[in-house]
């Protein structure tokens, strides 16, 4: 069976020297941007290649192809997105939330903003292909950990309900930023992102209880 290039297949490796990994990194990274400003389809290998500096040979070390480039790619997306918030390691209280929230905003105030989601972007373009389903469900998942987490613990010191599921709640929180910044892209206007973004906290923040149970 040949590659997405018509090529003969090979058998991907992992780089397993530094020269190596900053290589499969130049390759992804390039990959990644390109799919990200002209889509999955547009980005051909030989774009990529010219984009990244490399040659077939040294893609055809790393990836079977391209439907392997783009799970990695779907890799990166998510690493992008979870650095771009650092607030995330201190979503456990409602003051972290909030912080998180004010951040995000301040992120798509700047210039150029508001801006895709590399993930969301991606997302929509693949949700109707069975192959990367289970990879981009398992994005937003790691995505969504952070606050299911932090809402655990929460519940733990008594400030959140136990009745409520803080997986379902984290989820609501990356619905309601996933569909807030397409919104505020579409229609070059941070409005709506921020109205989501807020009504998402302000859900959280009516699930807590008056009075949370003493630390241990």
């Amino acid at each position: 069976m040949a590659t997405d290039d018509g090529l003969p297949p090979r058998r991907a490796q992992g780089a397993s020297t530094e020269r190596g990994r900053r290589t499969r990194e130049a390759i992804v990274d390039a990959a990644a941007t390109m799919m990200y400003e002209n889509g999955v389809v547009a980005a051909s290998l030989d774009d990529v290649l010219a984009a990244s500096g490399t040659g077939k040979s040294q893609l055809y070390h790393y990836f079977s192809g391209k439907s392997e480039l783009v799970a990695a790619v779907i890799e990166r997306q998510l690493e992008r997105v979870l650095a771009a918030q650092p607030g995330l390691a201190e979503v456990d209280s409602m003051t972290g939330i909030e912080r998180w929230a004010r951040a995000v905003l301040r992120v798509h105030r700047q210039p150029g903003g508001p801006f895709a989601c590399p993930l969301g972007s991606i997302a929509a373009e693949l949700k109707n292909d069975p192959a990367f389903r289970p990879a981009l469900a398992a994005a937003f998942a790691q995505w969504e950990r952070p606050f299911a987490d932090g809402l655990r613990a929460m519940q733990k010191r008594g400030e959140l309900s136990r009745l409520e599921k803080p997986d379902r709640l984290a989820a609501t929180i990356v619905a309601a930023l996933q569909g807030g910044m397409l919104l505020a892209r579409i229609s070059e206007d941070i409005t709506p992102l921020r109205d989501a973004v807020n009504l998402a906290v302000d859900n959280i923040r009516r699930r807590l209880v008056d009075s949370p149970l003493p630390e241990s």
